[in-house]
């Protein structure tokens, strides 16, 4: 008989793609594991995964099987939510958002929640693309935001959020605070670049190669607060979403200009575990976020 137990054991293996990381995550033995995922494979007669030491791939019914397993999961799951909650007056929220949505969007977008869903407790974990997304897919998040990735195994993507990418440099540097630039023509330039595990770092270097942008000096922080700090007191510059910049709109601490020739965007995205439903709190707090985020944005649509 193929039970839940077995299904849940499956899809943890196929998305941690260890046995010693499925048993840690389902709070089980790996023994336990591999039992439950043998007793599967006998049941279905199939070979689900090809072992190699500690090396697990899924074979291509596996693969198969996983997209059923996890579409399975995540109907028991919203049944479970019609039947036994309360709509979106109670439970808990957990969402994972970046320093960018942080600054601008989140105070707005939780206020509103606040005064809609007074019941329900929400926890928000500030963190970059990279923790969020593990947090996520071990499902310890309902959700979080992060810049636009390739399809990932356990996670559900969608678009949030299309912005577009400023040059943010101190007040006054060139007196053209919300005119649009052109960066080839704005070089040699000394910028604050994110870490290269960001994904934000890549498009922004190859941006700057296609388009014959003269970089004087580099200096890597993954730091936004202590980014902006360096750009406000200096002659360091910065390229970073508009919406980050949104409270910052009336150039009253920073010079913020929209690139381009070409113009340089930037898709954030939302993710949430493939096995479950988002539940009714959570979506009307990532929809109260989307709409904050849209609205940020709209306000800093200059020309260009």
């Amino acid at each position: 008989m193929i039970s839940l137990r077995k299904i849940r054991a499956f899809v943890a293996v196929f998305e941690e793609g260890s046995f010693t990381a499925a048993a840690v995550r389902e709070g089980a033995t790996q023994s336990g594991i591999s039992q439950q995922v043998k007793q599967l494979e006998e049941a279905l007669n199939a070979v689900l995964f090809i072992r190699q030491g500690r090396i697990v791939e899924a074979t291509q019914a596996g693969r198969q099987y996983y997209r059923e397993c996890a579409g399975i999961l995540k109907r028991l799951d919203r049944a479970n939510q019609e039947i036994s909650a309360t709509g979106s007056q109670s439970g808990e929220v957990r969402a994972g958002l970046m320093p960018t949505f942080t600054r601008s969007a989140l105070a707005p977008a939780l206020l509103r929640f606040r005064e809609e869903s007074p019941g329900v407790e929400i926890r928000i974990l500030e963190a970059y693309s990279g923790v969020l997304t593990e947090f996520v897919r071990k499902g310890d998040l309902d959700f979080a935001v992060v810049p636009a990735l390739p399809a990932a195994v356990g996670l559900n993507i969608s678009l949030l959020l299309r912005d577009r990418e400023m040059l943010v440099s101190a007040k006054g540097r060139t007196g053209r605070h919300g005119k649009p630039v052109r960066l080839a023509e704005a070089g040699p330039l000394k910028v604050v670049l994110p870490g290269h595990q960001n994904t934000r770092r890549g498009n922004i270097e190859s941006y700057f190669a296609t388009n014959g942008v003269e970089i004087a000096q580099r200096l890597e922080l993954d730091a936004m607060m202590g980014t902006l700090d360096i750009v406000r007191n200096s002659d360091w510059v910065a390229v970073l979403s508009s919406i980050i910049m949104a409270g910052d709109y009336d150039g009253r601490q920073f010079e913020i200009r929209p690139l381009v020739d070409p113009r340089l965007d930037v898709d954030f995205v939302l993710i949430e575990p493939a096995r479950r439903a988002m539940q009714p709190a959570a979506r009307l707090f990532a929809d109260l976020l989307k709409a904050e985020s849209e609205r940020a944005v709209a306000a800093m649509a200059w020309g260009g």
